[in-house]
């Protein structure tokens, strides 16, 4: 009986040439063969067929690369959460959730005067900042849609907006007040936890939010408006812990907040000033101009001063004077070496500015829990004696006098 190996060399399947190998024979019968035959040219493996390297099957190999060449690529189905992410990106970046630099800086003074107005010795109520917190996430990202509605046509102008998803046309304008109605519904909710003095004082800061983008067109002070309506939380932290502002303390305090949103967005209003020329947008980079920094140095002093008399009103403690020296010395810091014609300067410096308000939260902690008690009810006891003082008649009151009956 013959071999597997001499029927395969003497069957009439193509021999494999590619391998370029002279056939030996091996065995007695396969000399016998080789020899009947006179095969003296025939190549032969040194293998079986059965182990023939992919490359002697050239033709029908080529032939089937030619055929998967051919055939489109079929990329599979994306999972759902890649559908969901892809679908919500653009309206992440809308509220700008990438960038949060923002909803610090809304939320910091909030968190100042919850601080305090809490009682001396006391933590500030934890419960209230994180309200605070959720309400300056959705009213900043509120905000953010409506200066894109508003800016779309000037974005798309701006080498540093134009990616936004309503100058690019990701999102259609119909899409994206959907989208704030959506915010709004939720940022009413969240006001509707607090009394109704602070719903009240909520719903007057939602004119500044609306009419903020327009100023640019008209003003060269529309970092003010946003002043105004970036800080209303000074006014509305006290409210929501009290049940009512203190003037003498929450006005300084909003008065130098709205100093601090003018320098941080002055400093950022540097990075897009030449596309602001030519499109004709306002702002206070454009005003100060080169003077820039020695108008920055006042709004600093300013601010300095408002913090100083919050501080006054509220009998706060060295902590606290020590957290406003050492926000001083960062802006001092930030202005001296500020490079007003570097963008990347500049976004830097804007950027640093959530440092400062968290410096001042940790100083006003730290001075309410070394306040004394007797020296709060000592001042309480001094502003309620002058506003019932202020109340009454004015003439003076005489003590041991008895006022003659009247005739």
């Amino acid at each position: 009986m013959l071999s597997l190996r001499g029927l395969l060399v003497n069957s009439r399947l193509p021999k494999p040439t590619c391998l370029g190998i002279k056939f030996q024979p091996t065995t007695s019968e396969e000399r016998r063969i080789h020899k009947t035959q006179n095969t003296t040219n025939l190549l032969a493996p040194t293998c079986n067929y059965l182990r023939l390297a992919p490359r002697c099957l050239h033709k029908s190999s080529l032939l089937l690369q030619s055929v998967k060449d051919k055939v489109p690529m079929v990329e599979p189905p994306k999972k759902l959460t890649e559908q969901v992410a892809t679908a919500i990106s653009p309206y992440v970046r809308l509220m700008r959730m990438d960038r949060p630099i923002g909803t610090y800086l809304l939320f910091w003074p909030c968190a100042w005067s919850i601080a305090l107005s809490a009682n001396a010795g006391c933590w500030p109520d934890l419960y209230m900042l994180g309200l605070f917190a959720s309400g300056a996430l959705i009213m900043r990202g509120a905000g953010c849609t409506i200066n894109d509605l508003w800016d779309r046509d000037i974005d798309k102008k701006v080498e540093r907006t134009r990616s936004r998803p309503l100058a690019s046309g990701e999102i259609t304008p119909f899409d994206a007040i959907v989208f704030l109605s959506a915010q709004l519904s939720l940022g009413l909710l969240v006001l509707l936890q607090l009394n109704l003095e602070c719903i009240m004082l909520g719903a007057c800061s939602l004119g500044l939010v609306i009419t903020y983008p327009l100023m640019k067109r008209i003003t060269y002070w529309p970092q003010l408006v946003l002043g105004m309506a970036f800080n209303w939380g000074a006014l509305l932290g006290w409210c929501a812990t009290q049940g009512t502002v203190d003037w003498s303390a929450c006005l300084p305090l909003y008065f130098s907040g709205i100093c601090w949103t003018i320098i941080y967005d002055t400093i950022y209003a540097h990075q897009d000033k030449k596309d602001d020329v030519q499109i004709g947008v306002k702002s206070t980079a454009l005003r100060f101009g080169d003077n820039t920094k020695v108008w920055l140095s006042g709004f600093t002093a300013a601010m300095l001063s408002g913090l100083t008399a919050a501080g006054m009103a509220c009998d706060q403690t060295l902590p606290y004077y020590a957290s406003v020296g050492i926000v001083a010395g960062h802006l001092i810091q930030q202005i001296y070496s500020l490079n007003i014609d570097n963008a990347t300067d500049c976004a830097k410096k804007f950027f640093s500015n959530s440092q400062v308000g968290l410096i001042l939260f940790l100083g006003i902690v730290l001075g309410t829990l070394l306040k004394s008690e007797d020296t709060t009810k000592e001042t309480k006891t001094n502003k309620t004696a002058i506003s019932s003082g202020s109340g009454s008649s004015s003439s003076p009151t005489i003590n041991g006098f008895v006022p003659l009956p009247s005739t």
